[in-house]
């Protein structure tokens, strides 16, 4: 069976969502983060040497990073399911997606995270200002030109099909979730009516709702 070592408000909610779409067995192992710094705790590294979230193991498997954790258990388990058939432009999408999520997206995110949290770091009185205004220089004249960038070509990617690889549900609008879901909790997502409404779309369905039960309290969503 499955075990997923899932970290509060995490990449690894995504992958307890999958397994609940599949409708396949999985056991939790849960773990906290550092209050104070947010980090991991130190036994995640008992499972993978590098001490992130998400990991999974599977026997004697162990395999670690958000998509390749979805394309094992779709390899393994999924028999077509989540995913659209090779060979098809849907493919395509769907693989481009599945990597963006991570590869494109999501740096700019977590670069976004530290430049706001850096002026509230303990530094010198002096020393604030200086750090405050290189913070909001960088997230003005780069960050946010990247982000909404990004963020409308994922508004119009949803003008051409109801979901991210077609017209169908696939495991890449799960990979995608967790960068959207986060732009939004911090207030980066603007007005983009389709973005919006993707996010109203799988905070409704009964595997998204589930994994919450199951992964506990999810602060990405306040």
């Amino acid at each position: 069976m499955i075990t997923v070592h899932h970290l509060n408000n995490s990449r690894s909610q995504r992958i307890l969502w999958l397994l609940e779409e599949l409708g396949l067995p999985y056991e939790v192992k849960r773990y906290e983060r550092d209050p104070a710094t947010m980090s991991a705790p130190a036994e995640l590294k008992a499972i993978h040497p590098l001490g992130k979230s998400p990991v999974i193991t599977d026997g004697d498997v162990t395999v670690a990073e958000s998509g390749a954790i979805i394309e094992y258990i779709l390899d393994t388990y999924g028999d077509g399911r989540l995913q659209p058939a090779r060979g098809t432009p849907e493919r395509l999408r769907y693989s481009h997606m599945l990597h963006y999520a991570e590869g494109s997206l999501m740096p700019y995110l977590l670069m976004l995270l530290v430049f706001r949290r850096l002026p509230k770091q303990p530094m010198p009185v002096f020393v604030r200002p200086v750090a405050t205004s290189i913070a909001e220089g960088v997230q003005e004249k780069y960050l946010d030109p990247q982000l909404n960038q990004h963020f409308d070509y994922l508004e119009a990617e949803l003008s051409r099909s109801t979901w991210f690889a077609g017209e169908d549900f696939s495991a890449a609008d799960i990979q995608i979730s967790f960068p959207l879901e986060a732009a939004a909790a911090r207030g980066s997502l603007g007005e983009r009516p389709k973005l919006a409404a993707f996010l109203e779309r799988i905070h409704a369905r009964p595997a998204y709702q589930k994994a919450l039960e199951q992964g506990g309290p999810y602060d990405l969503l306040k």
